[in-house]
């Protein structure tokens, strides 16, 4: 690497222009060949910033690292915060945490690594096209673990990593995890009907009854994007949200003024499949639209209907991405009983770097055991999925 790149630590993406950040591959719809990930965009992560939802004030304090030539020329960087919880990251790590304080460690603050509130897995790593990809890599890893130092922090975490990029955290000492989620994959399906062809007998017909009663009572679904995400619809969005997040967690995460702003600057990447009765919505999930996946973020309601949750945020979404020539549905974190909707189970990976060399010992033998454990249920589960046997094999 040239001595003429520097690494410098941005506090505010208000401060990073648009356009700068959009030669990041993967972070805009402008590269060829390589899938756009619409929450890397500028867009999605100022609004986070600036509707209040991640800020220092919720425990969110911007630390990104931006890999820049003599002549200011953005060559990479690596969205980062600065820690003192472990809420909405969807990586559990609360019992390190509580086992390294028990011992007199103290574990907060730490660096975080992802975007905030959202499981979902995409370049880590992010490198300008035309840029050398390896040494890119290689050297913001290596300014995370600098960072790490100089602030004196326990940990640094980076979360929802793809699997291209895990070798160079792995030999910067970084400890690998591994998860599950569930995601459905478009075997070029033509309709639904194509996709239930491919299931079990039972299975297919659970689902049909399942979305024939999931609508009763005069329920309809619409399909809201674009120019259709008015003010008023994400009013009554946020309702559902907060109704039902704030049973859920206490305090939802996303402030109103967020729908506003990606409303704003990404509609055309934002899907809202809305539920009406009686001539009004009252229940609705969102979901971003990369090239080749929809992504399912959160659903809400305020009224209760038995299947409901199921119709919105999977079935309907399998619809969108067979309509769209969509590859996949990615549905979020956890999740078993999204399995029985065609939903298999895909491992996701993360990589931790652990200062404290104890933690570090205790953390990767746990880890050694707990990606055993996430083989082995992916493997079960894959045995036990809805498809006709030869039909689908388990997603890598």
């Amino acid at each position: 690497m040239p001595d003429a790149i520097t690494i410098r630590i941005e506090h505010s993406f208000t401060a990073i222009a648009p356009v700068n950040w959009g030669r990041l591959a993967g972070a805009s719809k402008e590269h060829a060949g390589v899938p756009y990930n619409p929450f890397l965009s500028h867009a999605y992560l100022s609004a986070l910033e600036e509707s209040g939802s991640a800020t220092a004030e919720t425990g969110w304090l911007g630390q990104h690292l931006l890999m820049e030539d003599a002549d200011g020329f953005l060559r990479g960087a690596l969205v980062c915060y600065m820690k003192n919880h472990s809420q909405g990251e969807y990586v559990f790590d609360h019992g390190w945490a509580n086992a390294f304080e028990r011992a007199g460690g103290r574990y907060y603050p730490k660096l975080q690594c992802s975007v905030p509130f959202t499981p979902v897995t995409g370049p880590r790593l992010l490198i300008a096209q035309n840029c050398a990809a390896q040494p890119v890599r290689d050297a913001l890893v290596a300014g995370l673990k600098e960072l790490t130092r100089r602030h004196g922090v326990s940990s640094a975490h980076v979360t929802f990593v793809p699997p291209e990029e895990l070798p160079t955290f792995e030999r910067a000492g970084f400890l690998h995890r591994t998860d599950q989620q569930f995601h459905f994959t478009n075997e070029g399906y033509h309709s639904y009907d194509d996709f239930l062809a491919t299931l079990q007998s039972r299975k297919r017909k659970a689902l049909k009854k399942e979305r024939r009663t999931a609508v009763e009572n005069g329920i309809t679904i619409d399909w809201l994007t674009g120019s259709d995400l008015t003010e008023g619809i994400w009013d009554q969005f946020f309702a559902f949200y907060t109704d039902t997040g704030g049973r859920k967690w206490g305090r939802p995460y996303l402030t109103r003024s967020f729908y506003s702003l990606i409303g704003e600057r990404m509609a055309d990447d934002i899907l809202l499949v809305m539920a009406k009765r009686g001539g009004r919505y009252m229940a609705g999930a969102i979901n971003f639209i990369g090239t080749d996946a929809l992504y399912g973020r959160h659903w809400g309601c305020i009224e209760d209907h038995p299947l409901l949750h199921f119709e919105v945020c999977y079935h309907q979404a399998i619809d969108f991405a067979i309509a769209r020539g969509l590859r996949r549905v990615e549905a979020g974190a956890q999740g078993e009983h999204k399995l029985a909707r065609g939903y298999m189970p895909v491992t996701t990976h993360s990589a931790h770097f652990i200062a404290h060399p104890g933690l570090a010992r205790a953390v990767a033998d746990y880890l050694e055991q707990e990606r055993r454990d996430v083989e082995e249920t992916g493997e079960y589960l894959a045995e036990h999925g809805p498809f006709r046997r030869g039909e689908r094999q388990q997603d890598k």
